[in-house]
């Protein structure tokens, strides 16, 4: 990085951040994955835009990339739904192992040919973008009301294949630059990262809910920064044995966002935010590392490795690999399209060049092509795809409403929020009924979209929403009196 000064940086960040953040207005409206436009962004403030930074180290990239990648990581299992994970959990392993396989093996085939390099050259290239990414599939499909099969299914092979992707270009790569590498010591490897990442990841997200429920901080405030750090410490320490601490993060965020977690809320939209942060700063700085001179030489090429990929190679992989599962035509066709690419490969990118491998330039530039174009024709079609095949589901109704108990001081009480269904046992009982526990205090009941102010004579119906003040320890106890066993 050129010299800056402080007071230009800090300018420059603050520019960054807020140009990113209303540039999710115009892309919300047009459609345009955001991703996109960070790219641009760092293009423009680069060396051969508006000439504001000079950046070419890729070893801060991949650092940044990488902690961006745990924090975007971490956010999105928070918010995904462990259970619907599970039922799919076969599907995405199969796609994030075999399907990165076959599609890198495809499009390696396809680049030795058009770039005019050996086959085994053509194929890092092939595991340099032979998977999807969790940062982009998080984005484009956070707002669109994909059927939940599916949309479970793209998430957890985002979330999983990059141990597959880590794993060929890392051994294709020291296998290119030192003759002596030994692919089965690499194969090995593969299956104990995959191993170590999901038992570890597991093991870390339970000790991660008991860590944030018992301990006690005098400010309630800390408790999304220790959540993001166990998030952090997850990837570090499941790296340190040599496990996939990328998985290993995604697990634990699954087991955690799925429990009962105190100050749930704030954990939850503190570490939206920073992910949201993270992507932004990630993409800028992936777009400064980029000169537009050198990606405009591999715009023919690009492009066509780019249709290669979107149209045959993830088709076929994705049809291989569903074979053995039960899914419509329309669901494998949606699956073959929605294989966005993203930082992921832009990352693995710089491995080539740190290593200061012979086509290292050209593949970053080829990469970095295939990515943007992937994001902006995959990620402006996607909803009307879905839309033409039947695969949107209707928006769900959630409470406009939310309620959490926010204070400066250490408390040993929580606001739960709850959802009466038609079977709970509460329904058609007035409040001064319910044998609550002692310090249990129904504060608030939306119905309809409207607040209510409840008294003793105020009769629960089906569909409302509770939000109750208890005592940690009565929590589990007045979940179960309210809703009922299930």
């Amino acid at each position: 990085m050129g010299s800056i000064s402080v007071e230009t940086f800090i300018l420059l960040l603050a520019l960054f951040l807020v140009g990113g953040v209303m540039a999710t207005k115009l892309t919300g409206r047009l459609g345009v994955p955001a991703l996109v436009l960070f790219l641009v962004f760092g293009m423009l403030a680069g060396s051969e835009g508006l000439d504001l930074i000079y950046f070419d180290n890729a070893i801060v990239a991949q650092l940044f990339g990488v902690l961006a990648l745990i924090i975007i990581l971490f956010e999105g299992g928070l918010q995904t739904e462990a259970p619907q994970v599970w039922k799919v959990k076969w599907e995405a392993i199969t796609l994030a192992t075999l399907g990165v396989l076959l599609t890198a093996a495809i499009v390696g085939a396809f680049a030795s040919y058009i770039l005019d390099v050996p086959l085994l050259d053509g194929f890092l290239l092939g595991s340099i973008v032979g998977s999807t990414d969790a940062a982009a599939v998080f984005m484009v499909l956070g707002a669109k009301n994909i059927k939940k099969k599916l949309s479970s299914i793209l998430e957890a092979e985002s979330a999983s294949n990059d141990p597959m992707a880590i794993f060929l270009t890392l051994s294709l790569l020291q296998i290119l630059v030192n003759d002596e590498a030994n692919i089965w010591v690499f194969i090995g490897n593969f299956f104990w990262q995959m191993g170590a990442g999901v038992f570890l990841g597991y093991l870390i997200g339970k000790i991660s809910v008991k860590m944030i429920n018992k301990i006690e901080f005098d400010a309630a405030a800390l408790y999304p920064v220790f959540s993001l750090g166990l998030g952090i410490l997850t990837y570090s320490l499941v790296d340190w044995v040599n496990g996939s601490g990328f998985l290993a993060v995604y697990v634990a965020a699954l087991v955690i966002g799925s429990s009962e977690l105190a100050n749930r809320y704030s954990i939850l939209r503190f570490n939206e935010g920073v992910a949201w942060m993270m992507q932004i700063l990630m993409f800028v700085m992936l777009g400064l590392l980029v000169f537009p001179s050198q990606v405009i030489q591999v715009v023919v090429p690009g492009t066509i490795l780019s249709l290669l990929l979107m149209f045959v190679a993830r088709p076929i992989g994705v049809l291989l690999c569903m074979l053995p599962f039960k899914m419509s035509w329309r669901g494998r066709l949606f699956l073959s399209w929605a294989g966005l690419r993203g930082a992921v490969p832009i990352v693995l990118a710089t491995f080539p060049l740190i290593a200061e491998y012979e086509y290292s330039q050209l593949f970053f530039n080829a990469v970095f092509f295939v990515v943007v174009t992937s994001a902006l024709v995959q990620g402006l079609t996607i909803s009307p795809l879905a839309r033409w095949l039947g695969l949107e589901e209707e928006e769900k109704e959630s409470s406009s409403y939310s309620l959490e108990l926010v204070s400066l001081k250490r408390t040993r009480s929580d606001i739960i929020e709850l959802s009466i269904a038609e079977d709970a046992p509460v329904v058609g009982h007035q409040l001064q009924e319910l044998d609550l526990p002692t310090d249990t205090l129904i504060n608030a009941i939306v119905r309809d979209d409207r607040i209510i102010i409840p008294h003793g004579e105020t009769r629960i119906e089906a569909g409302d929403v509770l939000f109750v003040l208890v005592t940690k320890k009565n929590s589990r106890a007045v979940k179960k009196y309210l809703l009922g066993s299930s």
